[in-house]
């Protein structure tokens, strides 16, 4: 009697083992290559590492990425004055977005809608001026949409 009840606790033991690794099993990894990485609501879809030889950089982005209706630029490390945005989309066409404004570090913009219903992107361009950083601490600018 004592290994009969000793058997069906071991083989429920072996069954829901079975069933939640079948199940963990189907579910994606969030750091899988085929999943965007998603931040609360917000997914990534790039950066630009700013050295200061230039005054403009683009994050490519790419017509695989999905369709977004926002944008969000975020920066790092360092401050960057914002003269000019431009998003190209997949089907050709540009928009530029207001951001004329010095981000600090660690500050982000608003969410900008963009024009239209839900849009692919194809890249982000970003135009700036050194917002009071020197070099060694340069500023990145990471791109997120919805």
């Amino acid at each position: 009697m004592i290994r009969s009840m000793y058997m069906r606790l071991v083989l429920g033991l072996l069954f829901i083992l079975s069933v939640g690794g079948a199940v963990s099993a189907q579910r994606p990894s969030r750091w899988s290559s085929n999943t965007p990485q998603t931040y609360g609501r917000w997914t990534y879809l790039g950066q630009a590492n700013v050295n200061g030889r230039v005054d403009r950089d683009r994050v490519s982005v790419g017509r695989g990425r999905g369709r977004f209706q926002r944008i969000q630029i975020r920066v790092d490390r360092a401050p960057i004055e914002f003269y000019r945005v431009v998003v190209h989309y997949a089907n050709g066409r540009s928009e530029e977005v207001d951001v004329r404004q010095r981000i600090p570090a660690g500050g982000q913009t608003r969410a900008i809608d963009l024009r239209g219903d839900e849009r692919a992107i194809d890249s982000v361009e970003f135009f700036y001026a050194r917002g009071g950083w020197r070099f060694g601490r340069e500023p990145r600018v990471r791109l997120y949409g919805i």
